[in-house]
């Protein structure tokens, strides 16, 4: 809401602002998406939870078209609807529980702070206690783990490199080049998304049982090779290329938040997905200026108003082949959970089920063991 009195290059630091807050939202809802899940259907709710970005940027697309050219306001039209959402959000949160699988950690860290004893009395919990629990468990974490986290980073940088640099400047290629009006660049902004949203909902869901790397890469290989379609057709067929670049693209990424939970240590789970994901966004922020300085070597004639063009298409296609090339390797370089690990996981999540079930079936016989009671004393009364 406060950009809309925004007038100077203060935009700038309002956009890393919000960048900075909603970058804080990834870990934690992650977590509280995935943690509970039976293990079988982590898979698929993992690029259900992915596909939000997708959806976020087709809705983008679509407000845009509505709000932005048909309003005096303009742009800022625009951020004040995006401003709703967020308050929703902040009630729907409200209203969920914490996870099973953040009260079973809990439990146990308020079990270890327990065990610190003064004498031979036990001293009582604090949070202070508490947060030096975490921070021994999170610095061993660090230091047993530190060139996982590296290589997630790393990782996580031609990912969000992958999403840059299909989507970032391929408005302008099909404004520019392709001359398409703004309907029609709308039209397939929004099919590119809904391929996104197909393919991280289905490979999530195949990654389950052939493997979250197995999966990826040929996502990967077939991305790369549907990046000449991507970019070659200079007419509204670009529709049919832009939907099924984007279904690997988008499922690329489905399997990523629960493979991301998987490497992570246990003890830093939130923590670590959230953080090597937006560091990872943090080092791909260059690739809009990497491609305007690779699209500076390949100009075109001026347009029909004056303005400088550039082949933003060659622009891609080079971009994306290096990239996939890049997220190709290090996923072929990279670890992945073992069937052991797996199968323990698995029998983790069952166990807090199991004990989920239990702690109702307690609270209901407390519940009801404390009615009977209230009932008998009135009736002694």
């Amino acid at each position: 809401m406060a950009s809309r009195w925004v007038v100077s290059h203060t935009p700038q630091a309002f956009k890393q602002l919000l960048n900075r807050l909603a970058a804080g939202m990834y870990g934690p809802a992650a977590s509280t998406a995935l943690a509970d899940l039976p293990y079988d259907a982590r898979g698929i709710l993992s690029g259900i939870y992915q596909n939000g970005y997708s959806t976020g940027y087709l809705l983008a697309a679509v407000f845009y078209r509505a709000l932005v050219p048909t309003t005096s306001h303009g742009w800022r039209s625009l951020f004040w609807f995006a401003a709703v959402p967020p308050l929703l959000l902040i009630v729907f949160r409200l209203a969920m529980p914490e996870t099973n699988h953040f009260q079973a950690i809990k439990a146990e860290r308020e079990a270890r702070v327990n065990e610190r004893q003064d004498g031979n009395e036990l001293v009582p919990p604090t949070n202070k206690m508490s947060i030096v629990v975490f921070a021994k468990e999170a610095g061993k974490a660090v230091k047993d783990n530190w060139v996982l986290l590296i290589y997630m980073v790393v990782l996580m940088t031609g990912f969000n490199s992958c999403s840059h640099g299909s989507q970032d400047f391929f408005p302008t290629f099909l404004k520019n080049q392709v001359q398409l009006d703004a309907t029609n660049v709308t039209v397939i902004s929004i099919v590119g998304q809904l391929g996104s949203i197909t393919g991280g909902t289905i490979l999530g869901f195949v990654s389950t049982f052939s493997g979250r790397r197995l999966i990826m890469l040929i996502a990967c290989v077939m991305g790369g090779a549907l990046v000449p379609a991507y970019i070659l057709p200079r007419s509204t067929s670009l529709v049919v290329s832009a939907f099924f670049e984007q279904v690997f693209v988008g499922g690329v990424w489905g399997p990523i938040p629960i493979y991301l939970m998987e490497l992570s240590p246990v003890a830093l789970r939130t923590t670590v997905i959230g953080l090597t994901y937006q560091l990872g966004n943090l080092a791909s922020s260059a690739s809009a200026t990497i491609q305007a300085i690779i699209g500076e070597q390949f100009p075109l004639s001026p347009g029909p108003t004056g303005e400088k063009r550039f082949d933003y298409g060659k622009v891609i296609a080079i971009f994306m082949a290096a990239v996939w090339g890049y997220v190709f390797i290090f996923l072929l370089l990279g670890p992945e959970m073992s069937q052991e690990e797996r199968d323990k996981e698995a029998e983790a999540v069952r166990s807090l089920e199991r004990k989920r079930q239990e702690r109702k079936i307690n609270v209901r016989s407390e519940k009801q063991a404390v009615e009977e009671h209230t009932v008998d004393t009135i009736e002694e009364v």
